[in-house]
């Protein structure tokens, strides 16, 4: 393991337009190569969530969220301080169960990262195709900007602050 590890999940379904949008962050920052950072997409099974961040410090979840709220609406969450509402991403989800119900589970388990944060992108179409609608787009770029300072945060504080076991 690397001396800091990050892993960043994009969930969603490339091919149904809007759901795309995890998929979408997670190749936006793999596309920067940061040093630390591990980028997993294609979960189609949300158990699979678990494996995904088993060998990681901190994890980043990103998911699009079908509440109600206008398209491109951003969520932030701290999964391991607060409780993500459960129809935030229930609504529409093609995952077998919903990523609040994974990390329920993964807490019961005892098999959460030491930091867990869940973004969530309000979407607005989840028709076939495979664009993103303009304001789901902004939504993400702004979630984008947010992670890669959390991730410079992170490794930074880690270097000079952090363990040094």
């Amino acid at each position: 393991m690397e001396e800091y590890s990050i892993t960043v999940v994009g969930i969603g379904n490339a091919y149904r337009s809007d759901d795309g949008i995890g998929l979408y962050v997670a190749k936006q920052i793999e596309s920067l190569a940061l040093s630390g950072v591990r980028v997993v997409e294609g979960i189609g099974d949300g158990f699979a969530l678990i494996d995904a961040w088993a060998d990681s410090d901190h994890t980043f979840v990103i998911d699009c969220a079908s509440s109600g709220a206008p398209p491109g609406t951003t969520y932030h969450f701290d999964a391991l301080c607060e409780s993500i509402p459960s129809n935030l991403f229930s609504g529409l989800s093609t995952h077998s169960i919903s990523v609040n119900e994974v990390i329920e589970l993964a807490r019961v388990l005892e098999r959460l990262p030491r930091g867990l944060i869940v973004y969530g992108i309000e979407g607005k179409s989840f028709s076939a195709g495979i664009d993103l609608t303009p304001e789901v787009r902004q939504g993400a770029n702004k979630i984008i900007e947010r992670i890669v300072v959390d991730i410079d945060s992170l490794t930074r504080h880690k270097v000079t602050g952090g363990d040094n076991a």
